[in-house]
């Protein structure tokens, strides 16, 4: 099967909670919407097509690229396993995000306890909404 290799620079690293398994998505940051030509965001939501044409993307689109196959160890370079075409590859201009296997990340922690490391990356000052936990007494 065909790959995609992502690359980022330090210090723009890949997200830490993406993992192998996971599917890798794009959206352009840009596209041409009208017969006149104009170039617009497309940040204001999100659609889904399920192919390109080479000079035309329509508003609010995302792009399955793909599952991801590796992630080095120091989470700068990612290789994505893709069926798409070279006229549908991201550009380093898109915007790339991925989804969770709903299969492998929905059910509750088991066994007798559970650890938690909540990290944030960011450089500015964040606040955290919420944490909530799946507890129950299985035997006494």
């Amino acid at each position: 099967m065909p790959t995609i290799t992502f690359t980022y620079q330090t210090p723009n690293k890949i997200n830490i909670s993406a993992q192998v398994g996971d599917t890798v998505y794009y959206t352009p940051t840009t596209y041409i919407g009208d017969d006149y030509g104009d170039t617009h965001s497309a940040a204001s939501g999100l659609g889904f097509v399920t192919s390109l044409k080479t000079d035309y993307i329509t508003e609010n689109t995302y792009v399955n690229v793909g599952t991801i196959k590796s992630i080095d160890a120091n989470r700068l370079v990612m290789i994505v396993n893709t069926s798409l075409l070279a006229n549908q590859l991201p550009t380093t201009s898109d915007f790339i995000f991925f989804s969770k296997d709903n299969i492998a990340n929905m059910s509750t922690p088991l066994g007798y306890y559970a650890s938690v490391k909540l990290k944030n990356n960011s450089i500015t000052e964040s606040e955290l909404f919420n944490v909530s936990v799946d507890v129950f007494e299985s035997s006494k």
